[in-house]
């Protein structure tokens, strides 16, 4: 249990745009594929079933690009404990060569799915998701 994520991407065919980079919105899809395998990796499996998390807000600063067949890692941090309902998370994803290609900084909002209404995040929810020491005041 970790208040980070790291996983590995590789540009394919379909992830290119007509520019011959991977598009903006697989960037987007690369995010939420890193924050879903996070919370399936980390949290009590009784708390993935009782709950989902809704993306209310993006903000994306796009550093660099990639083509077709390159690998970049993407790291996911939580770096605060949740407010409400809400969690952020950040994003860097990185080349080969370790260069900065995307920073994101994204707000979910956490839902019961038997409702698919907002709810404030639970303390045992977040605990697996604080960093070591636990949250920062």
């Amino acid at each position: 249990m970790s208040n980070r994520y790291q996983q590995t991407f590789t540009a394919l065919p379909e992830h290119i745009d007509a520019n011959g980079h991977v598009n903006n919105a697989v960037w987007v899809r690369w995010m939420e594929d890193l924050a879903t395998a996070h919370w399936f990796a980390d949290a009590d499996p009784a708390h993935v079933e009782a709950y989902a998390w809704v993306v209310t807000r993006h903000e994306i600063d796009y550093r660099g690009n990639v083509t077709e067949g390159a690998q970049v890692t993407g790291l996911t941090e939580i770096r605060e404990g949740p407010k409400g309902a809400r969690f952020d998370r950040y994003f860097t994803f990185t080349d080969a060569a370790g260069k900065v290609l995307v920073r994101a900084k994204t707000s979910w909002a956490m839902v019961a799915r038997d409702s698919f209404r907002v709810m404030r995040v639970p303390a045992e929810v977040a605990a697996p998701f604080a960093p070591e020491g636990g949250w920062e005041s």
